[in-house]
C-alpha cells in the first residue's frame, strides 16, 4: 500500500532546507511543498527524478510504437528478432 506523501509549507522548507533535503534523499519519497495552503511544487531526490524520467521516456516510446502499429507501420517481430540474431552473431 502506498504511503501518504509528506506535505510541508514553503516556510518550513525555508527554515530547514537541509533537513528536508536529507529526508528526501534518505526516504526516496517526494515531498510536496505548499504555498498559501495549495500544492506548489514537488521535491524529489535526484535518483527518483532520474528513474521517473527514464520511465517516462520508456512510456513515450511504447506509446509511439502503439501508434505505429495502429497505423500499420513498424516491423514484424520475427524479422526484428532475426535481424538481432544476425547482428549478435556478427560480433
Amino acid at each position: 500500500m502506498r504511503r501518504v506523501a509528506t506535505v510541508i509549507p514553503i516556510t518550513d522548507l525555508r527554515q530547514d532546507a537541509a533537513g528536508v533535503l536529507k529526508r528526501v534523499r534518505s526516504s526516496g519519497e517526494p515531498v510536496i511543498i505548499t504555498q498559501r495552503g495549495r500544492a506548489a511544487a514537488v521535491l524529489l531526490s535526484a535518483e527518483a527524478y532520474e528513474r521517473a524520467e527514464h520511465d517516462r521516456q520508456l512510456l513515450r516510446l511504447l506509446a509511439r510504437g502503439e501508434k505505429e502499429i495502429a497505423a500499420g507501420k513498424g516491423y514484424d517481430l520475427a524479422a526484428v528478432l532475426a535481424d538481432a540474431d544476425r547482428i549478435l552473431a556478427a560480433d
